[in-house]
């Protein structure tokens, strides 16, 4: 790899992560190298617009460059540019808010949200970013990954966001299996307390899953007795439609065992 790069990219990383503001000295102790290396690469990144300087305070916040990068990378996702309509038609059909996400290393990577229909002020959650232990949306695409990706993802740190949040890696592998037989994950208050989610793979011409599609609302209304089955049903099937829309085929990749 090319160290430069490297350091500019790990720069933004922490700037993204641990900010929104940090100065020259924060970030040379956080990527381990020299304040005058990274006043260097700041520079740089400011000329092309991925960082700016604070007036005030001389420390360093991610410029407006990444949002055209971003939204870029969003026009040619593939998933999501076929998703939209799908998304829209999982809303209507449950009342609920849909997320559409991508894994993105070890966490879930929301790429495109569906409003619940007919609600009041509503804010985007595009961009979210969701430990995949956590959620729904990371446990069905986890499910269905290589032994090996899966086995990495086990095996690794699980984060805790609420106390409801599952990091045993064996009833992560349990529920893992039951995803598998079944076409659908739960998360119950595991990334927000009071919030759950019903998500389901989707799959490309690969056979791979290429992200997921889940409903997301209050505990209380997603899995009472009422809607819990009625949802999960309802994800699934358009997670299936939406999995043929990109040329995965006519299988159905799981076993239903409802």
């Amino acid at each position: 790899m090319v160290q430069s790069v490297q350091r500019a990219a790990r720069i933004l990383r922490e700037l993204a992560t641990h900010g929104p503001r940090l100065g020259v000295t924060e970030l040379a102790d956080r990527i381990g190298v020299s304040k005058p290396t990274v006043h260097a690469l700041l520079q740089t990144l400011e000329a092309e617009g991925l960082v700016r300087q604070e007036k005030g305070t001389s420390k360093y916040l991610l410029g407006m460059a990444l949002l055209r990068l971003g939204n870029s990378y969003l026009e040619t996702q593939e998933l999501r540019s076929h998703s939209v309509a799908w998304a829209d038609t999982l809303a209507e059909r449950t009342g609920e808010a849909v997320w559409v996400a991508v894994l993105d290393d070890r966490h879930i990577l929301v790429v495109h949200h569906a409003f619940r229909p007919r609600s009041g002020v509503q804010i985007p959650d595009l961009g979210a970013s969701v430990p995949w232990n956590t959620s729904a949306l990371g446990k069905s695409l986890a499910a269905f990954l290589p032994s090996q990706r899966q086995q990495e993802l086990l095996e690794g740190d699980l984060a805790r966001l609420t106390g409801h949040s599952v990091v045993d890696p064996v009833v992560l592998a349990d529920q893992l299996e039951a995803v598998r037989q079944t076409g659908y994950a739960l998360e119950d208050q595991e990334s927000t307390l009071g919030e759950a989610c019903i998500a389901s793979p989707v799959f490309d011409r690969s056979g791979e899953p290429a992200g997921a599609i889940g409903v997301i609302g209050p505990v209380e209304r997603l899995l009472s007795k009422a809607n819990r089955q009625r949802h999960a049903i309802a994800v699934r099937d358009v997670a299936t439609l939406l999995s043929r829309e990109l040329g995965a085929g006519r299988g159905v990749a799981w076993r239903v065992t409802d």
